[in-house]
């Protein structure tokens, strides 16, 4: 059986998982197809015969990420070693060290931002303190990257960070650059600490253009994602097998890159 690692999943506590899931839908003037609950993402990726997931959630305001964090550390307990968990932070935190070691204690493997919703630019000076400890820590970061309605987390806003902390992983989601993957694959593709995921873009791009963008960045930087609770795994995954990558292409993108990336233990 084929191993599958899913890269990028939202979840939210069951008492707000609608609303939050609604305000998703509203954000991107975009259907969100499920609730955003931890019982659906697992049901979905049963379904799929995904093996592992990321999970995680993002703090609007500095006070809520603590909450955030230990509600995803939670969600990863009781999940039978099925999911693993990113926490979140904000760069209006009074005590940014703090709040990663805090969620480093958690046992969260990284941390996710969305410059969009969050409200700052990826080059934002108040961010720096965020790449630098994340840098630091050897702790990868998840960024939303890339809007054609925005100016907060596009190609030009990514280079220059991308260029400074050059020992921070970043993974760069909806293959660097949601809605302008053109751009962010010619601005983008090259650099040593990048990765991208798949997630939200196939959908939006004949297959042979798919093709072109992960070949462009590399196979062996590209992780599968399905932006849950937007889109249905399985769906997901025939997206990315009719790209019409070979085997090897796949079973990195599938589950080796994120194997190495977040020392999941998946035997080869």
């Amino acid at each position: 059986m084929r191993k599958i690692v899913d890269c990028h999943c939202h979840i939210y506590p069951d008492k707000i998982a609608e609303k939050a899931s609604q305000g998703i839908s509203m954000f991107y003037d975009m259907p969100v197809r499920y609730v955003g609950s931890v019982g659906n993402v697992r049901r979905l990726a049963d379904e799929a015969g995904i093996t592992k997931s990321i999970v995680f959630s993002v703090a609007t305001k500095p006070t809520q990420t603590r909450a955030i964090n230990e509600f995803i550390a939670s969600a990863v307990s009781q999940s039978g070693g099925r999911f693993v968990g990113f926490g979140t932070a904000h760069p209006d935190s009074e005590d940014m060290r703090a709040d990663i070691e805090h969620l480093v204690s958690l046992g969260l493997r990284g941390v996710k931002l969305h410059p969009d919703t969050q409200g700052f630019k990826i080059d934002d000076y108040r961010c720096l303190k965020i790449y630098e400890i994340c840098e630091e820590m050897s702790l990868p970061i998840l960024m939303h990257t890339g809007d054609s309605r925005f100016d907060f987390s596009n190609p030009n806003r990514l280079k220059p960070v991308l260029e400074i902390f050059t020992g921070l992983t970043m993974i760069g989601a909806h293959l660097g650059g949601y809605s302008v993957w053109k751009e962010a694959c010619r601005e983008l593709s090259g650099f040593e600490n990048l990765y991208v995921d798949c997630s939200s873009s196939l959908y939006a791009m004949p297959p042979e253009e798919g093709a072109r963008i992960i070949r462009s960045y590399g196979a062996d930087r590209v992780l599968f994602g399905t932006d849950f609770p937007m889109w249905n795994p399985s769906v997901e995954l025939e997206r990315l097998y009719a790209v019409g990558l070979d085997e090897e292409e796949l079973e990195n993108i599938l589950w080796k890159n994120a194997n190495r990336l977040f020392k999941l233990g998946l035997e080869e």
